[in-house]
């Protein structure tokens, strides 16, 4: 029969009772892909789709232009409108809007004129064509704000030595919230301690004062990272003093019945400074960061510990801050709810706070919905779930109208979540909004369901040739497209000879496998595809290939020092593939020594040195496939002339056995001559006739000095005994065996080892030991005594004695439940001593249960990280040895064609429940489940789990080459990249000229757009080699670059003029005449040095000194100030940003094309950062190579706000 692959039946009209049959059958027709091919896209319609948008919650800066992404592709190509608050936003009455060619994206002008805060409000893009229309999110547009700080008096504090105190900071509240940090006058990080630290709030905490803690400069800052400004505070002074001091103070401004006593503040107790009282609440979100904070005032200092009441706290995802004030839980879920409690203890009590964390969640994906291509009158589903708390309100809209009051379509039928589509038509066509809300947030997914009627196309180019090794697989491609799905059948020659499926083997992409190609698999086959509409087909041609062998392979060789040596290797490959022969040295390239030298079937190594042993590999490769063989050179040293003769020794003789006794023997031999080489040692050897008969086991060593030795021996064995001698030449051969000796029978004295139990199956115990061999038995009638009972239960032992075996199998043992087993020897003579138990398990069961809420979490385009939760112990019925992810590339984002699906498993070890997927491909999407793994095998797979990579950068176009080079121009021509990892949006091509030393001239950027595969450049210069950096683009960025050089023709009337000059230069009379100009003007410039040195000032001088720049001052050293910038303790200038005087705008923030000083240069450099928890790392420094544009200013001092964004 004919090898086809059929589309899926249409299904008749069924009850309402079939729905759930309906849904199954109308998934397995729902996964037509419409592959990328820009050909068969220029004819497709598709509806609109959102490629990129602004986020949700998009804050603005308000000195840069605004710009709102909104980009979408179909075709037609889609047509862009907005909505503003809800209603239509007309862009051409508002002369600062425009939008983008060809885009959605707005561009709102607001640098010529025009304030940021008139365009807030919520925005939403609607990308439309003849197919439906696609709508973004809700975009809120909000400019950032750094608000000042509210005006007050701080008036200053005296506290005695051991009080608590809060110093607050109160910062104003900026869109988005301001980083907060303390530090002092000098710039400096006030120091942190379990006693002093910072709260969540941004106030300082004191748990008890000391006299170190006096200082009159205790400053809050707050930065606004998107305007880059920083705000501070007025100082606090605080000063720490004596009872003695204060009451000396009290007098002084107090009455006298205000004294305090003659004590000190005494040790006390904790209590809490925050949170207040002995409970509260806190409230987070399914996946952000849990943050829980109690700190507490004591002396001494107390100390913090956290517990959970009803559980413990997640070991991977808990981490403490700020001394252990501050617990953490990253990733927090609904698991998490629950009571937390601190503590705080130091010598004289403790004290609790609850905090009750309840976790909520926006609406998250269960199953967002997919596109559907279908064909008239299929089936399909849109299935959009979600879930979060409270539980999301699902609501379905059709091309941005809500579905209730939208037009009718007999073909869809609204279930819920789920939209059921039957027998579809072109009118059919739309694009579906799923939004899913709560209060928390909301979800909203575009879906479109475009209904297509298409003949087959076939997408693999016709005439294809595919060479392929004898006996390897053999994969031909025939991409192909069709609504409804075509189906897919091979033929093989001419005359259309049917494949059959025993013999190959048909994937759902349409390839054809041939598992094992033959010599007769050689031919043309014919792939052809038909569905209802009609039909086409495409021929493509194998040729087999004979495999590449090395048939004389290179042989091991030991030379001499000095020497000559040679490796022959000879390849038989097929006569229409040239092989390459590459020679290597310990897998490296061969010496660059001209002592090596090759030909076709030979390596020569002449004039052989020490270094240069080691193994030599011969590689035969050819554009499909390879060969190699290798051999080892071991280089000795000459041959000394004359030289005496070194061997080994003879063997010894005459062995004797003296003091028979049950357990030892005395044996004697004589050694043999030891050939000019002493000997060193004596190895015995035995053999048991008995039970080891013709083998023999190394019984003892003994100094080359002795000549006798004393030998343990072993109950019931029947000995010989053999002598070897060695030497520094090697090993003798072997004396001739001594007269056999039969020892005694006696109990065992060992048991079996490797004793283990394990079920092969649910029921059963299969008891297994390593049986002692004959030497061991110490006996005759070798027997085994075998015990079990269950571990945890209180039965007696049960025994059984069996033959000498190494198995036993228990029947009717419960599943997976733990054994105590022991295995005792025992012969005619005994027992052995009594064993050890060791615990085993009764044989395992498949795992029953799915890992649950497995979820995904997309890092980067190639790296993707998975989190499930783990199985109930129970239900893994059997040793968990881990979890096991399967996942696959359901398609790619970029190639749509489907081919056969390449499963790819990654297990981790234990009870791991996250794990990451690297090596992900960009812009594709992907699908995963997870499965438990025991023993037995894996669990059920959990239900799939789909996610999309994003974008990535391209790699280099495939090729370039320069052709047609003319005077003044070049044509380039490309392939493009073969990776694209998205969707290319540009070329870059960068060019230079070369001169003739090779100095490179400036550098011209060209863009050409991303359709473009050629481009010719005109204007050159003749004659002049060019260099090219050419690379693609998409919206991540540039890819790798492809670089080429071309050199313009040259202009031959040109070069004859230049020929000529160079003809005049070279002449004698011209040469000395230059020389007598050189020798003038130097006589002239003596003449004028010497009158210079005898004359005073000139005249430029004195107008220098006359009018000197006033600019150009001393710094002021009494003032306050750095250069500049004012000080932060001038009361006129208290509640400014920090900034330079003369060039903050009025509106106090440091704009980025006007500061010499902005936290770009400053705070974001690899000087400058911030740590996790605000404080400052880095060096503390200014601006590095700033030029003096201005005044003194490449002398001023370190500006405030160089310091602190060099800590920032």
């Amino acid at each position: 029969m004919q090898l086809k692959i059929m589309p899926k039946k249409k299904q008749k009209h069924l009850s309402a009772g079939g729905v759930p049959l309906i849904l199954f059958l109308c998934q397995m027709i729902s996964a037509l892909d419409v592959p990328l091919d820009p050909k068969l896209l220029h004819d497709l319609v598709q509806p609109p789709t959102i490629t990129h948008q602004s986020p949700k919650d998009y804050i603005i800066d308000p000195r840069e232009n605004i710009v709102i992404q909104c980009e979408a592709k179909g075709k037609p190509p889609p047509s862009f409108s907005w909505t503003r608050n809800g209603t239509h936003f007309d862009i051409d009455k508002d002369p600062l809007v425009t939008m983008k060619p060809g885009s959605g994206t707005l561009v709102i002008n607001i640098m010529s004129e025009g304030k940021a805060e008139t365009y807030e409000g919520v925005y939403q893009c609607t990308a439309r064509n003849e197919r439906g229309a696609a709508v973004s999110n809700n975009i809120v547009v909000r400019p950032s704000r750094s608000p000042l700080w509210t005006k007050e008096r701080l008036e200053p504090i005296i506290l005695r030595n051991g009080q608590s105190l809060v110093l607050p900071c109160r910062p104003p509240i900026g869109l988005p919230p301001a980083i907060i940090f303390w530090m002092d006058n000098s710039f400096q990080r006030l120091p942190q301690s379990e006693r002093v630290s910072q709260g969540l709030n941004g106030d300082l905490y004191f748990s008890n004062v000391l006299p170190e803690d006096t200082r009159e400069d205790y400053i809050c800052y707050a930065r606004f990272n998107h305007t880059q400004t920083i705000q501070q505070k007025q100082p606090i002074s605080l000063k720490v003093i004596s009872v003695d001091e204060l009451n000396d103070t009290i007098a002084a401004n107090l009455s006298d019945t205000e004294f305090y006593g003659a004590k000190s503040s005494k040790e006390r107790p904790p209590t809490f400074l925050t949170p207040e009282g002995n409970e509260s609440h806190k409230e987070e979100l399914r996946g952000n960061v849990l943050s829980l904070e109690c700190i507490a005032e004591g002396l001494p200092t107390p100390i913090i510990y956290w517990i959970k009441e009803d559980g413990t706290l997640p070991a991977n995802r808990t981490f403490y801050r700020n001394f252990k004030k501050t617990l953490q839980i990253t990733h927090v879920s609904e698991a998490d709810s629950g009571n937390y409690q601190c503590i705080a203890k130091n010598a004289l009590g403790a004290v609790h706070h609850t905090i009750s964390v309840t976790v909520k969640a926006a609406p998250y994906w269960i199953v967002a919905p997919q596109n559907l291509v279908l064909s008239p009158g299929e089936n399909g589903t849109l299935i959009c779930r979600a879930n979060g708390n409270p539980k999301p309100r699902i609501s379905w809209l059709t091309n941005g109208v809500p579905i209730e009051i939208a037009l009718d379509d007999p073909s869809r039928k609204i279930d819920g979540d789920t939209i059921i589509f039957s027998n579809v038509q072109e009118s059919s066509s739309a694009v579906y909004q799923c939004n899913a809300s709560n209060k928390y947030g909301y979800l909203l997914a575009n879906a479109f369901v475009n209904v297509l009627a298409e003949p087959p196309r076939i997408l693999t180019p016709a005439n294809t040739l595919y060479q392929v090794i004898a006996n390897r697989p053999a994969l031909l491609d025939c991409a192909f497209f069709g609504s409804p799905m075509p189906a897919i059948e091979w033929f093989k020659g001419t005359k259309g000879s049917a494949l059959h499926e025993d013999i190959y083997v048909l994937h759902d992409n349409g390839t054809l496998e041939i598992p094992v190609a033959q010599k007769d698999s050689t031919g043309t086959y014919t792939c052809v595809a038909r569905n209802k509409l009609g039909m086409a087909k495409n021929e493509v041609h194998l040729e087999i290939k004979d495999p590449t062998r090395i048939i004389k392979q290179p042989e091991y060789a030991v030379v001499q020092r000095g020497s000559k040596v040679s490796f022959e290797c000879r390849v038989k490959h097929d006569h229409t593939l040239i092989p390459t022969i590459m020679w290597l040295k310990d897998n490296g390239e061969l010496p660059n020594d001209e002592r090596f030298s090759t030909d076709k079937d030979h390596l020569v190594v002449s004039d052989v040195k020490d270094d240069d042993g080691g193994t030599y590999t011969c590689t035969a490769n050819t554009t499909l496939d390879s060969a190699s063989a290798s051999a080892l050179l071991r280089v000795v040293a000459p041959t000394p002339t004359p030289a005496p003769i070194y061997d080994v020794p003879n063997p010894p003789f005459d062995l004797e056995l003296t003091n028979q006794l049950d357990k030892s023997v005395q044996l004697t031999w004589t050694p043999g001559d030891d050939n000019n080489s002493p000997i060193t040692k004596f190895i015995i050897e035995y053999e048991d006739a008995m039970h080891d008969a013709g083998l023999w086991h190394h019984q003892a060593e003994v100094s080359g000095t002795q000549t006798t030795a004393q030998l343990k021996l072993s109950p019931y064995v029947n000995y010989s005994f053999r002598v070897m001698a060695e030497n520094s030449i090697g090993r003798s051969m072997p004396s001739e065996a001594s007269e056999q000796y039969l020892t005694k029978a006696a109990e065992p004295d060992q048991n079996p080892t490797a004793v283990e139990g394990l079920g092969t199956e649910p029921d059963n115990l299969v008891i297994t030991w390593k049986p002692l061999n004959g030497f061991q038995s110490n006996g005759p009638g070798l027997q085994y005594k075998v015990s079990w009972r269950q571990k945890d239960g209180d039965d007696e032992w049960t025994s059984v004695v069996v033959a000498n075996v190494s198995k036993y199998i228990v029947s009717g043992t419960p599943t997976f439940v733990p054994y105590l087993i022991k295995v005792q020897a025992l012969n005619d003579v005994g027992f052995a001593p009594e064993p050890a138990a060791v615990m085993g398990h009764s044989g395992e069961d498949l795992p029953m249960v799915a890992p649950g809420n497995v979820h995904v979490n997309v890092v980067n385009s190639t790296l993707a990280e998975v989190h499930w939760d783990p199985v109930p112990p129970k239900s893994v019925r059997g040793h968990l040895q881990g979890y096991r992810i399967y996942y696959w590339k359901t398609q790619s984002s970029s190639k749509r064609n489907r081919r056969h699906i390449e499963k790819k498993i990654l297990t981790f070890q234990g009870t791991k429940t996250h794990g990451m997927l690297p090596g992900l491909q960009p812009y594709s999407h992907y699908a995963l489940n997870v499965r438990v793994v025991n023993g037995k095998g894996e669990g059920p797979a959990s239900t799939d789990r789909g996610f999309h990579t994003p974008e990535g950068v391209p790699s280099a176009p495939s090729s370039l080459k320069i052709v047609n080079p003319t005077l003044d121009s070049l044509t380039l021509e490309w392939d493009p990249p073969s990776h694209p990892n998205g969707i290319l949006t540009e070329y870059i091509l960068k060019y230079q000229p070369i001169n003739s030393t090779h100095e490179l001239g400036p550098l011209v950027d060209l863009k050409i757009p991303a359709n473009k595969t050629r481009w010719t450049l005109k204007n050159l210069n003749f004659s002049t080699r060019y260099k090219f950096y050419f690379y693609a683009q998409t919206s991540v960025g540039s890819g790798s670059q492809i670089t080429e050089e071309a050199i313009t023709t040259v202009d031959e009337g040109k070069k004859a003029m230049a020929s000529r000059q160079v003809d005049i230069a070279t002449q004698g009379w011209f040469i000395g005449l230059m020389c007598a100009v050189a020798l003038l003007i130097l006589i002239l410039l003596i003449v004028c040095f010497i009158r210079r040195n005898k004359g005073g000032k000139y005249p430029v001088k004195e107008k220098e000194d006359a009018h000197a720049d006033p600019e150009i001052q001393p710094m002021k050293e009494d003032d306050g100030t750095f250069g500049e910038y004012r000080s932060f303790e001038s009361d006129a200038e208290d509640h400014k940003p920090l900034k330079k005087g003369s060039r903050t705008p009025s509106d106090r923030t440091v704009k980025k094309e006007d500061s010499d000083d902005s936290l770009v240069d400053y705070g974001e450099g690899v000087n400058g950062q911030f740590n996790e928890d605000g404080s400052f790392i880095g060096q503390y420094s200014g601006k590095k190579e700033k030029e003096p544009a201005e005044g003194n200013e490449s002398s001023e001092a370190p500006s405030p706000v160089n310091a602190m964004n060099s800590l920032v």
